[in-house]
């Protein structure tokens, strides 16, 4: 029998453009080759518009956004509106993590508000390594269900 090998999950791994912290960055990376993954690491205090220029030009599977300077909520919520308003990235698995706001605990308030943004997956600092970790075991071979493909695939389940 012959065995078939899967292709890595493609990741980009960038800050958000405020956030000038390097150390988080690097130990995704680390984690997501440890577990066969291609990643491309955009660094540090990355404009928006790179970032979509990226994603266009790689292609990935799933964009991983990291903060730890508390200020994650408000560019997060920024990127993703732009993410979202490009017809060719809708469909984009998107996720942003770490120390999402300064309010310590309170820094949930901001899981539910970033998610209805457009996020496939917020993960606040407590807990945040487990369900990233989960939510990467659950990644499919396709990409992210956008509104451009709904109709087609209800007209696919409708045919079946």
């Amino acid at each position: 029998m012959q065995e078939i090998t899967r292709p890595a999950k493609r990741f980009i791994v960038s800050s958000v453009s405020s956030d000038a912290h390097m150390w988080n960055l690097v130990f995704l990376q680390l984690l997501l080759e440890e577990n066969g993954g291609e990643v491309t690491n955009l660094g540090a205090c990355v404009p928006d518009q790179v970032i979509i220029d990226e994603c266009r030009e790689v292609r990935p599977d799933v964009l991983v956004l990291s903060t730890v300077n508390g200020h994650g909520h408000l560019d997060g919520l920024r990127l993703i509106r732009k993410i979202r308003s490009e017809p060719d990235l809708q469909d984009l698995r998107v996720v942003i993590g770490g120390k999402l706001g300064v309010r310590g605990a309170e820094n949930v308030e901001f899981i539910e508000k970033l998610a209805e943004g457009g996020f496939d997956g917020v993960f606040e600092s407590e807990g945040a390594l487990s369900s990233f970790d989960e939510f990467l075991r659950g990644i499919g071979p396709t990409r992210r269900l956008g509104p451009a493909a709904r109709p087609a695939l209800e007209m696919q389940e409708a045919v079946a």
